[in-house]
């Protein structure tokens, strides 16, 4: 039985919520009341309350703004929108809710709450939305100038935890690392490497719509092999080409979202893909300029 769309979007935004929840938790309950830091605009918020008096809520959405205006012009604004509400919905949580803090063990303020934020953080992403500013930035270079997300994103922290180490003391800079280092372990264990790029086979009778959409909703390239026969739940099938593209997995869902209007009964093999070079990787349609993308 097919789940409609309805179902779906609830579901996707009940999954944000839940991932909200347990990054509020990471933030209230463990590093916030101990002076802890994480990474990304997160962590730059951090660092700014310990010199401020201003509500960290205020904060994460004043750091994200940046990166949400970025990423304007380097996502869909699907997932802009989804981040918007996500950020503020995060910002809110974190105002209103009032967790008690649950140890004083510093080993065990790092591992928690960068198990609880990482986990936020990973099931946010995982349905198409981020709660830290510092993916965009990574997709946005990864376009710009072919540098992996990781490698920005690595960069970005060993500058925040060096200013760290120089503002605040190396003992805090040194459990910050520990912190970051937890959040992105699970966040990838939760994600399936959201780092990796992850390549996508479809076989539909309809391929020339799927095609048209993808081109058009994504701005992704494609290669399309020639099928000349093949057996499936509905008998031979003759003269058709299969696609072959490669994304982020951040855009998975949506790409499952545009298969599955055209034809629910097409057929889908996922595959990760650690390394990519040339081609066109990821490219977005320039929609005032009626940019069209040739085929990888």
């Amino acid at each position: 039985m097919k789940q409609s769309k309805s179902y779906k979007l609830i579901s996707e935004y009940g999954q944000i919520a839940f991932g909200i929840v347990l990054a509020s938790i990471g933030l209230k309950a463990f590093l916030l009341p101990n002076g802890f830091l994480d990474g990304g605009v997160t962590g730059i918020a951090l660092l700014a309350k310990t010199f401020v008096d201003i509500d960290i809520s205020y904060l994460l959405v004043l750091f994200s703004i940046p990166f949400l205006i970025l990423g304007y012009y380097t996502v869909s604004k699907r997932i802009v929108i989804k981040s918007i509400i996500s950020i503020i919905g995060l910002a809110l949580f974190i105002h209103f809710e009032n967790f008690g803090t649950i140890t004083e063990d510093k080993l065990l303020i790092s591992i928690f709450g960068g198990l609880f934020l990482g986990a936020g953080i990973g099931i946010s992403i995982r349905n198409g939305s981020v709660l830290d500013g510092s993916e965009i930035l990574g997709v946005y270079l990864n376009d710009k100038f072919g540098f992996s997300i990781g490698q920005v994103i690595l960069l970005f922290n060993i500058i925040l935890f060096s200013v760290t180490a120089y503002l605040i003391s190396v003992e805090v800079a040194l459990y910050s690392i520990l912190t970051y280092i937890v959040t992105a372990k699970v966040t990838d264990l939760i994600i399936e490497g959201f780092e990796d790029f992850i390549g996508v086979t479809i076989v539909s009778k309809k391929y020339e719509l799927i095609e048209e959409a993808i081109m058009k909703e994504l701005g992704v390239g494609m290669t399309l092999y020639k099928g000349t026969r093949g057996m499936g739940n509905s008998g031979k099938q003759v003269d058709f080409d299969i696609i072959h593209t490669i994304i982020n997995r951040i855009d998975i869902k949506r790409m499952h979202r545009i298969i599955d209007t055209i034809d629910d009964d097409a057929f889908i093999v996922e595959f990760d893909v650690n390394s990519v070079r040339g081609g066109v990787l990821r490219h977005y349609l320039d929609k005032k300029k009626s940019k069209v993308l040739s085929k990888a």
